[in-house]
């Protein structure tokens, strides 16, 4: 019986490091930013790695007062293109620490 609990006590040592990494990993992804573009650069979306849209760029030669709608796709398509970058970055990072566990 005692066996057992050295086991238990080992595994639960392992989870509580494996959780302070993964807090630490986290916190550092949270501190990178991201940055999206549209076609031609036209769009830049900066976003933090809490999916934070933190800066929006849009060269003035893209404005068309005739025709919103195109800076409205790139605008979409930058901060898409950002958040899909934030996105990976945390898969590839807290991924190690979710694998193979349910509901991850």
């Amino acid at each position: 019986m005692m066996r057992g609990m050295g086991n238990m006590q080992g595994m639960l040592k392992q989870v509580k490091k494996m959780q302070k990494e993964m807090m630490a990993a986290q916190e550092a992804l949270n501190q990178q930013t991201f940055i999206g573009v549209s076609t031609n650069d036209y769009v830049k979306a900066t976003v933090t790695g809490e999916q934070q849209l933190k800066d929006l760029e849009i060269n003035p030669a893209i404005i068309d007062d005739q025709d919103p709608e195109m800076l409205q796709d790139l605008v979409i398509m930058a901060v898409n293109d950002a958040l899909q970058k934030a996105k990976k970055a945390q898969e590839d990072t807290l991924g190690k620490y979710t694998k193979g566990l349910p509901g991850f």
